[in-house]
């Protein structure tokens, strides 16, 4: 796993074989950045990644001029992967790492985002109450993004908050935007 573009181009992220993380693939990464670019300046972005895994998404986000990047997962190997990641790049001062549930993190900040990354496990069972508690709130920048990935039987469609989605197979990624920002 790499970093695709920007500053840190061809730079590794640090992984470690698990069965609990599952990194976005390179092919939809590719494609999510892409997106992005063409709709947000990532210049100074402050950016949310929740379910971090290993910090794929964020340190790209990084490597394209996000401002800083708040890294959230619980699980002690991502931690030290994102953590080394950060070390080995130099942008460890760009960089927070929580180690947390993720519904408790998002309950309690006070933070705003600009851009937010969403990968929990496919098998997450509330995710409306996971985009309303993130889209719903003042956590997400009127003009922000929140980008979940799921399997692709899942539909968004309906939710006050849905701005697009993008297939890629068995995988989806569905954007979201604050309901004014929709409006």
């Amino acid at each position: 796993m790499q970093i695709i573009a920007g500053k840190y181009r061809g730079r590794k992220i640090t992984s470690v074989p698990s069965g609990d993380i599952r990194p976005c693939s390179s092919r939809v990464k590719k494609s999510l950045f892409d997106t992005l670019s063409a709709r947000i300046a990532f210049e100074g972005l402050v950016v949310l990644d929740l379910f971090a895994g290993f910090g794929n998404m964020g340190f790209e986000a990084l490597s394209r001029g996000a401002g800083s990047v708040c890294f959230v997962d619980r699980h002690p190997e991502s931690i030290r992967c994102i953590s080394d990641t950060a070390g080995r790049l130099g942008v460890s001062g760009q960089i927070r790492i929580v180690r947390s549930d993720v519904p408790a993190f998002v309950d309690r900040t006070e933070e705003r985002f600009g851009l937010v990354f969403c990968d929990p496990p496919y098998a997450w069972s509330d995710y409306d109450t996971l985009i309303g508690s993130i889209a719903g709130s003042s956590m997400l920048e009127e003009d922000g993004l929140l980008l979940v990935e799921h399997q692709a039987d899942r539909d968004f469609r309906q939710s006050p908050y849905y701005l697009m989605h993008k297939d890629y197979g068995m995988t989806t990624v569905t954007f979201f935007q604050h309901r004014d920002a929709c409006q």
